[in-house]
Parts: structure tokens; C-alpha cells; sequence
């Protein structure tokens, strides 16, 4: 057990010091010929001194582990290794890299798909997430060295993934911090105009495109209107792919913030007192959080590691590329509706978000509707059918399928949805092969305030044993 004063030591630099290539090490670890050190808060490997010596010194006398020598080897599981992991993760900082740039209720931890991918799959490998959401797996994937494929229903969901796993060079870094200073100076001019003022006048006026939506003044106020106006069109004319990607989530992402809706997880209206000139500060404050986070990820990454995310209704069947690890958060029966907390962000987006609210899975509307085509656990337990199915013909054969899932609640009764997913599985031709439990902290993961927050979650691996037809 490591105590305070040791030094915890990555597994590239123990790779370096024990003179053999990451690679290596990894397999040593995974065929037991080398012990496996504890993890930090963020789920990675973290060796002390005494690991690293053990290493060192087997390393000098090693051979690299041939196919035809290991079955002479005690080899551990996947599940023993999985098991040694404190998949609670407390207190873990959750916002590093690029996963603080914009809200997204109910997403997991970034520790759970880091942890599963690093034991499951290798480095080049391709990891999916078919309900990608907000892109936590991809991010994860690529800085494990690996290929990401991300699948959402959701357009927002989409863009924020793509912003999240997009490299920022020096030419939108640039780009960027041009437009934080703009959207500034444009708040400072706008805040001087009111100044002194008993009642905030309207002092400044877009002549940019607007959502032609009626009740876009009933949520916003008219100079708030007219600010989010002038900096989407300022996003949009930016001129790398990039940057407009980061700016527009950037944007999207104080579009609740500035509303009259009371926040991403509560659909009412109240004041909130947002003066003339606050939307382009708030804006700027952002964008520049995000292109910080933007560019350490990028420093981060290696550009021959792609990723695809493609925007796509999982029950019509999309085509994506060859699987080798799949890990997502799936949707709950009755716990969320996306297409409702995202409402007015996809408006000015000018997305189609009614489209999204009849494709989207689990929404708290459909299984909450008090008519008779309401949605029930069966339709819950075919769509999760049916989608495993689908899933069996991209995920490779021995492949593995995670899903980190929890309760929810429907006409009173409590659903496990652990046990859907995995009968689903059973008849799409997976095979359970691990269940872990897990408790939530306190503060991730709220629902509808209804339902109220869950306080566990499971992981469930499914191995996929489709018999070609």
C-alpha cells in the first residue's frame, strides 16, 4: 500500500526507467508476470518506488511473453483485474482536460470509461460509444491511444463531442483569443452605454439572424436576444471548421445561463437579473475556458488517432466502422429528456430538435405520458433488443460491451435496468460475463427531481458471441 510520501509513478515513465516500451508493459501486466499497482483518483495506474524496482528487476532478466509461452503463465482475468479497481472513484476531479466545456446533466465520470477501456482493449484498438452524449468515452479513448467512434440522436450532444475530441493548432488558437478580446470589448461598451442607469435601456441592436421562435422573448430578455444574436454570427463566420466547433459549444454552453429557464435540469421560467452587456462577458469568460481546455487536450493527444461521431437514431440501424470495445451510459426509462433541458440551445443552434424528441430513448415524456401509447418497460427492453442486435454486427466477435447504467422509476415501481440490458443482451447473442457495483457520489448524476437522484449504479459486460450467419 503506498502512503503519502511515495512518489506514484506513470506507467510510461516505469516503462521508460524499466528500459522496455509501454507496450510491454501493459502486456506484462495484463499475463500477471509483473503485479498490478493501485490506481489515483483518476483511475489510472500509479506505481511506487518498490513496484517500480520489482519491474526494473524483472526487466533485466525478461524476455518479452511470446504467444506460444503463455499458457504456462498463471494468467488473471480481465474481471480479477477489474475487480482490484475501486470503481467509486471519491473525490476524483472529474473536469480535467476537455470535459468541463460545456454542461451536460447526468453524464458519467470520465474515471469509469478510462479504467474499462485500459483493461479491455489495446492501444489502436477502435472504442465506441453508441449513446456518446457529451463525448466522455472518445476523450478518454484518444488520450489512451486509441480510435473513437461516438453515436448520439441528439445534434447537440454531437457537437459538443466533436468540440471536445477536435485539435485546436496555433492558427484557431489565434482565431480565438481574437474573438475573446472582441466579445469583451464589445460587453465593456455596451455596460458603459447603461451605466448609472436606473433601468437598463436597450442600447444595442443586431442585425444578425435570430431563431424564429414566438416565445424566444418569454425566455430571454429582448437585449439578450439581440447579443446572443451578434456573437453567433460572429461564431459562424470564423474562418477554420475548428474553431467555429469550439465557439458554438462555447456558446451554447451560457445559453441556459442567460435565460429565464432556471437551469439545465429545471424546465421553469424565473428572473435572473442578467444586465445589458453580461451575455458577450459571460461569452468571452467561456470561450477562453474553453480553448484552455481545448488546447491541453490537444497537447495531449496523438493526431494519427482519429475520431468519428456520427449523429444517427441507434433503432434505423446506422452504419459505423468495426468495434473492438464498447462503452457507454445508457438512456434510463423515465429518468430524462434531453430534448427539453437543450430545448432553447438547439433553437438558436438551429437544430432540429423536434426530431431529436421523437428519436430520443428513455425521455422522461414518453414513459410519463398518462395516454395509452404511453411508453412501458417492454418498449424499453425491444428498443434495448434491438439496438444489441444491431450493435452484434460492429462490435467484433469476443468483443465487450459496457454499460454503466442505474436504476430508475416508472408508475411507482423501482426498474432495474441492469437486468433489462442484460436479458436484452442474452437475446441479441451476448453473454454476460461481470456485473459491478458501484455508489455514485453525491453530487453527479441528478434526475428529475421527481424521480430524485440515484444513489448506485452498475457496470454490466456484455461479451458478444454472434455465430456469423
Amino acid at each position: 500500500m503506498k502512503t503519502m510520501v511515495d512518489k506514484c509513478i506513470s506507467t510510461g515513465e516505469a516503462a521508460r526507467r524499466a528500459g522496455v516500451h509501454r507496450d510491454t508493459l501493459l502486456r506484462w501486466l495484463r499475463v500477471g508476470l509483473v503485479k498490478e499497482p493501485g490506481r489515483d483518483r483518476h483511475g489510472w495506474r500509479s506505481f511506487s518506488e518498490p513496484e517500480l524496482h520489482a519491474i526494473v528487476e524483472f526487466a533485466k532478466g525478461s524476455e518479452i511473453p511470446t504467444p506460444t509461452s503463455l499458457p504456462n503463465v498463471n494468467t488473471p482475468t480481465y474481471g480479477e483485474a477489474l475487480q482490484k479497481i475501486d470503481w467509486d472513484f471519491e473525490g476524483a476531479k472529474t473536469s480535467y482536460l476537455t470535459h468541463r466545456i460545456h454542461p451536460y446533466p447526468a453524464k458519467f465520470i470520465p474515471q469509469i470509461p478510462n479504467a474499462l477501456i485500459q483493461e479491455l482493449s489495446s492501444i489502436g484498438d477502435t472504442v465506441g460509444d453508441i449513446f456518446a452524449g457529451s463525448g466522455t468515452t472518445l476523450v478518454e479513448a484518444l488520450t489512451l491511444k486509441r480510435n473513437a467512434v461516438g453515436i448520439d440522436a441528439n445534434p447537440l450532444a454531437c457537437l459538443i463531442a466533436k468540440a471536445k475530441t477536435t485539435f485546436i493548432g496555433d492558427t484557431e488558437d489565434e482565431e480565438l483569443h481574437a474573438l475573446v478580446a472582441k466579445s469583451r470589448s464589445f460587453s465593456q461598451s455596451i455596460s458603459i452605454d447603461v451605466a448609472g442607469d436606473l433601468f437598463p435601456a436597450h442600447t444595442f441592436t443586431s442585425t444578425a439572424w435570430r431563431p424564429d421562435f414566438p416565445k424566444l422573448p418569454f425566455w430571454f430578455e429582448g437585449y439578450v436576444i439581440e447579443e446572443l444574436a451578434e456573437i453567433l454570427s460572429w461564431c459562424r463566420s470564423l474562418q477554420s471548421e475548428a474553431s467555429q466547433t469550439l465557439a458554438l459549444v462555447a456558446f451554447s454552453s451560457i445559453v441556459v445561463a442567460v435565460s429565464r429557464q432556471d437551469s439545465d435540469t429545471r424546465y421553469v421560467r424565473r428572473e435572473k437579473g442578467i444586465m445589458p452587456g453580461e451575455t458577450m462577458r459571460r461569452f468571452a469568460r467561456s470561450l477562453e475556458q474553453a480553448l484552455k481546455s481545448a488546447l491541453e487536450y490537444s497537447h495531449t493527444i496523438e493526431p494519427r488517432f482519429g475520431c468519428n461521431i456520427i449523429e444517427a437514431d441507434l433503432l434505423n440501424e446506422p452504419k459505423i466502422p468495426q468495434l473492438d470495445l464498447m462503452v457507454c451510459s445508457p438512456p434510463y426509462p423515465n429518468a430524462y429528456s434531453y430534448h427539453l433541458y437543450h430545448m432553447t440551445r438547439m433553437i438558436w443552434l438551429g437544430m432540429d430538435q423536434p426530431k431529436f424528441k421523437r428519436e430520443e430513448i428513455g425521455s422522461h415524456r414518453k414513459y410519463s405520458s398518462p395516454g395509452k401509447n404511453a411508453a412501458t418497460v417492454e418498449t424499453f427492453r425491444n428498443e434495448f433488443t434491438s439496438i444489441l442486435k444491431w450493435l452484434s454486427h460492429y462490435l467484433k466477435v469476443g468483443g465487450k460491451a459496457c454499460f454503466v447504467v442505474g436504476n430508475s422509476t416508472l408508475k411507482g415501481q423501482a426498474i432495474d435496468n441492469a437486468q433489462l440490458i442484460a436479458d436484452a443482451g442474452v437475446a441479441a447473442g451476448f453473454v454476460e460475463t461481470m456485473r459491478i457495483n458501484r455508489t455514485m457520489q453525491a453530487t453527479k448524476k441528478a434526475f428529475n427531481p421527481v424521480i430524485g437522484k440515484i444513489k448506485q449504479e452498475q457496470i454490466v459486460i456484455l461479451e458478444n458471441r454472434r455465430v456469423a450467419s
